[in-house]
């Protein structure tokens, strides 16, 4: 490997094998210390910029890490190849509940909480356990080949990018977009926080459905625990069945712990085929409930506290948790004549937080919120509401989603988007910039600014105090295409205002838009559209041109990946050191399609590392053929395999640019991978044995290495570096490949040298012929290369002859047979025959077996299944038979 070490070039031969822990790390360093990832805003070439999706600082490499950094580093290797100043911009997450939950964890071990130790000591643990961890993740980015800017790494906690957090926090405020009110949230008994939509799980359980008897109508629930403080019967104002009852009507009722004055609600939100068709409500512990009484200004009461135990309006039943209440409550009802029926097979979904692991409980907080519908945002000469934008960019096209099937996913969530609750009980994160201070009649005043407010004692109010809460991660994350490309000293200036320190960032001023945002599809809503919302609203501008969403990886049987089932998970941190990086990166992207899952295994793994092998392999034997090139000239093909060589090159290098262009990169690998093993290595490096001289070989590996580069970054580097004509440069910023011209005429004659080799060796193989020789009539070209199809078809010789007889080959438009008696062609074909019969017998037996019912319904699944795969293998068995009687029908006549 050639590299300036001390300034001594070294140079190293190719091994035999290919041992990716041998090279990798010393390729990534070679690429850092050469400079080839880092953008440069004062170029004049064109801009393509992508934000990496910032991973948990805590976190380790996972199988969906590695595929968007895979995918993400093929667009900044391609892009970059194509002349562009590419900015790929990496960074971490702070990941506020997840780290959260893991120091609260760490106290209770010790004996101790958060609230304890105070906050100031809480949060400067937490700083050091991040740091210790976050070096870990950055590392396994660059072992994946990663080619980030790492000078322009950012983190969602940095000072820059908390004063954008909080310049977007006080602008909002001041727009009337963010206000404080009680509204429902979810919230984690278990953490005591509120958690945002996306970190809420749903588990499905088989439980209890209950039937009560309230008043005359008969209501049903899977939680009499919240049901002490229902007063409101709300049934749809067009249901006939209670026409008799008028919205306002009031009744009593016999209810858990006495007689309570109830009062009918009418309300289009009920669904009358549910049930009875009509339901009571718990508005502190529904969403849904909740809307029905902000509507129809009705009172809300809580009955669960946010320890999860039961208040005093439970009576007899307060102080006790959940599961405990609930079968005493539902006895003292049955005891009272009330209870109707109980099903014991209800399935239903529980929420529960996929970080803290506690059940979510609905509650009304005083919390803070994002308004989605009040007009605050000036675009496209209009006032719109945050809703109202996140529409638009999609609908004009100012944003492309790929796949476009996903807009229907957008629109449905925009549609129904409601206002976005920010605060987090939690004390890691950004703060929330908002003080208050209570007078001594208690009215409360709310400062929201940059900086704290100064104290005033002379109006005789308390001291001001900061918000305790954090807000949302997602919050910050909105930001992240802009906040990170602002000018990190500018932001550090308070007295220079936000929108000056947007102007003079020339990061933000030159990468932003950014070109794509490439993410996986479930977080189209969660954080892509918050993006949109938050990006519009403070720069006027939308966070990226095109979205590109990959899908999910399941295991190989299509299942989750699960830690219940450990023999379903592939750790790339295990593959990496025995297949190499470049294995893991094609394994991932065979087969990827934009918003689609994807199943997977080690023989994909197993493949590709045999596909790296393969370039080895190649490249070893080119370098041994070329010897000591020094410089490589503009190849001048000629030979009819050089010709249709570089016209093959050509072709691949116009498929794969137009499949990467259209960011179709299963497609574009599947092109590279059958150019390689198909082309180059059966039969061009095959053909090469004949010719004389190695320019067109040497030329045709260099280009590989160029089109190969992009999704296998470590094994092509590698090769660059012996290269002994690529001097000290790095491939990784070497052009895309220019075809260079070859002749079509001289290239289709290979291609049926190609066809004449194929069934010169079927026709040996299937009739055990032994050295036969190919007889042709008038066809020059054949002449030129008899010694190339005589040694690659296992041939005697290749002659001209003005006539004769013999099995004439079939797939070529030349006429040329071998010298063999037709005789044995016939006596294969009797064999052929009888073959077909005896499958065709197999196969008529098995699908009898599939059309008896008795069988299908009875017999063991797997027993089953077995008979069907033997079905489509007999099938295909049946098809090749016959194809090959075809053939030999053919040559026969």
């Amino acid at each position: 490997m050639k590299s300036n070490r001390g300034g001594t070039i070294v140079s190293m031969q190719l091994s035999k094998v290919y041992e990716p822990s041998e090279y990798e790390s010393d390729i990534y360093a070679l690429w850092e210390q050469s400079g080839v990832f880092a953008a440069d805003p004062e170029s004049h070439k064109e801009r393509f910029s992508i934000s990496m999706p910032p991973p948990n600082e805590t976190g380790t490499l996972s199988l969906g890490h590695a595929l968007f950094l895979t995918l993400q580093d093929i667009m900044a290797r391609y892009q970059r190849q194509q002349g562009k100043d590419v900015l790929w911009l990496p960074g971490t997450d702070h990941a506020a509940l997840a780290v959260n939950a893991i120091m609260e964890k760490k106290l209770s071990n010790e004996g101790t909480t958060k609230h304890h130790i105070g906050r100031d000591a809480f949060l400067e643990r937490t700083r050091e356990f991040v740091g210790e961890s976050r070096g870990t993740m950055l590392g396994q980015m660059r072992a994946m080949g990663a080619s980030c800017d790492w000078s322009r790494l950012r983190y969602t906690l940095d000072e820059a990018l908390n004063r954008c957090v909080t310049e977007t926090f006080v602008k909002m405020y001041e727009a009337g977009v963010i206000y404080r009110g009680h509204r429902i949230v979810n919230w984690d008994p278990n953490l005591e926080t509120n958690v945002s939509d996306d970190e809420v799980s749903y588990e499905e359980e088989q439980g209890k459905f209950y039937t009560f008897r309230y008043g005359p109508f008969e209501i049903g629930t899977a939680r009499p625990e919240t049901k002490f403080g229902d007063k409101y019967v709300v049934m749809h104002p067009d249901d006939e069945r209670y026409s008799q009852y008028t919205h306002g009507d009031t009744l009593s009722v016999e209810w858990i712990n006495g007689p309570i004055h109830a009062t009918i609600i009418k309300d289009a939100a009920v669904d009358p085929s549910f049930g009875t068709g009509v339901m009571t409500i718990t508005p502190w512990h529904s969403l849904v409930d909740f809307d029905i009484a902000e509507r129809h200004g009705l009172d809300k009461e809580q009955i669960i506290d946010f320890h999860g135990k039961l208040l005093p309006i439970a009576g007899e039943f307060a102080g006790m948790e959940i599961a405990e209440a609930r079968p005493k409550i539902v006895a003292k009802l049955k005891e009272k004549g009330l209870l109707v029926s109980i099903d014991d097979n209800y399935v239903h979904n529980v929420a529960t937080n996929e970080r803290g692991k506690g059940v979510i409980e609905p509650q009304v907080r005083l919390q803070w919120f994002v308004d989605v519908n009040t007009p605050a945002v000036e675009w496209k000469g209009k006032q719109r509401s945050l809703k109202e934008v996140m529409q638009l960019v999609i609908r004009d096209g100012d944003i492309e989603i790929m796949p476009k099937r996903f807009e229907k996913i957008y629109f449905h969530w925009i549609d129904n988007l409601r206002d976005w609750c920010i605060s987090r009980q939690i004390w890691w994160g950004h703060r929330i910039p908002a003080w208050y201070r209570t007078d001594t009649d208690g009215t409360v005043e709310t400062f929201v600014g940059l900086t704290p407010p100064a104290d005033d004692e002379s109006q005789g109010w308390n001291q001001w105090e900061q918000d305790p809460d954090t807000l949302d991660t997602w919050f910050s994350s909105a930001l992240w295409t802009w906040s990170t490309l602002i000018d990190q000293e500018l932001a550090a200036d308070m007295n220079i205002p936000f929108e000056d320190v947007l102007k003079q960032s020339k990061d933000f001023q030159t990468y932003h838009p950014t070109s794509m945002m490439e993410t996986g599809w479930d977080i189209l809503f969660f954080w892509v559209a918050r993006m949109i919302l938050s990006t519009t609203f403070m720069t006027g501008e939308v966070p990226f041109q095109k979205v590109y969403l990959h899908g999910l990886i399941r295991a190989e049987d299509g299942k989750k990946m699960s830690k219940s089932r450990p023999e379903s998970i592939i750790d790339p941190l295990d593959v990496i050191p025995k297949y190499g990086t470049d294995a893991l990166r094609m394994a991932l992207i065979m087969g990827v399609s934009p918003g689609n899952d994807q199943n997977w295994g080690w023989g994909k793994i197993e493949a590709n590392r045999n596909f790296c092998n393969k370039i080895w392999n190649i490249s070893r034997y080119t370098i041994d053929r070329v010897g000591e090139l020094t410089e490589l000239t503009k190849p001048e093909p000629t030979t009819d395999a050089e010709h249709w060589v570089l016209s093959n090159l050509q072709r691949t290098t116009e498929v794969i640019s137009a499949h990467l262009d259209a960011y179709r990169f299963s497609e574009a690998y599947d092109t590279l991978y059958h150019f390689v093993w198909d082309e180059v290595a059966d039969w061009y490096i095959e053909a090469s044995k004949n010719e004389k001289g190695g320019t067109v070989l040497a030329y045709v590996l260099e280009q590989l290495l160029k089109l190969a580069h992009p999704f296998a970054p470590f094994v092509t580097e590698t090769i660059w570096q012996v290269l002994p004509w690529t001097g000290t440069t790095v491939l990784a910023v070497q052009p895309w490949p220019i075809p260079v011209h070859a002749d079509k005429k001289a290239a289709a004659h290979f291609e049926e040298i190609r066809s004449i080799v194929t069934e010169s060796r079927a026709l040996i193989r299937d009739l055990g012929l032994h050295k036969p020789h190919l007889y042709y009539t008038n066809v020059p070209f054949l002449g030129g290369n008899a010694e190339l199809i005589a040694r690659m078809s296992g041939l005697a010789g290749v002659q001209e002859v003005s006539d004769g007889a013999g099995l004439h080959l079939v797939t070529t438009s030349y006429r040329c047979w071998l010298d063999v008696d037709a005789s044995i062609a016939e006596a294969h074909l009797e064999r052929l025959a009888v073959q077909t019969n005896e499958q065709q017998q197999r196969l008529a037996s098995l699908q009898a077996r599939l059309r008896n019912e008795n069988y299908v319904n009875h017999a063991p699944k797997e027993v089953v299944n077995e008979t069907k795969a033997q079905v489509a293998e007999t099938e295909a068995t049946l098809a090749r038979l016959q194809a090959e009687q075809h053939r030999f029908a053919e040559i026969g006549s």
